[in-house]
């Protein structure tokens, strides 16, 4: 009587549509690995990359084409946000016929764990990477106990 959205073609590609909306989804909340770190949705700009080890957390930033001075760093409540803004406009009297290249302001927040020690943190700029080191509290770094006989 209603028929099943399989057999109709535009039924099947909904279904499809609504995967895909899932998997995003799912994919721009949480990856595996990172259950500390929460970053903001992907494919944003700049990219991102985020690590850690058991002595800091690592952040990359892919921004070419900005000066160290264009970037605003801050921590409040382990919470990391990074903003600037590039602007790179065309030659005037140019017409552009496609604009790639991302232009204006933006703004990326990290959650951080909260054993990263907020004034230990050192960032460079070099080669359109900024990079962005967090040291964890030394009292919170695994520590190795020897047994004794």
């Amino acid at each position: 009587m209603f028929g099943s959205p399989f057999f109709s073609p535009s039924g099947l590609l909904e279904e499809f549509d609504r995967l895909q909306k899932q998997m995003d989804s799912l994919m721009s909340t949480t990856w595996p690995g990172l259950t500390n770190i929460r970053a903001g949705r992907v494919g944003g700009f700049p990219a991102l990359n985020v690590g850690a080890t058991p002595e800091e957390v690592e952040v990359y930033l892919f921004a070419p084409g900005m000066a160290p001075d264009q970037f605003d760093i801050s921590i409040e409540q382990n919470v990391l946000t990074i903003s600037g803004e590039r602007n790179d406009p065309p030659p005037e009297g140019a017409r552009q016929y496609l604009q790639e290249r991302f232009n204006g302001k933006f703004r990326r927040v990290v959650t951080l764990p909260d054993d990263v020690d907020p004034e230990q943190v050192e960032a460079t700029y070099k080669n359109g990477i900024l990079h962005i080191r967090l040291k964890r509290q030394e009292a919170t770094r695994p520590h190795r106990i020897e047994v004794k006989a």
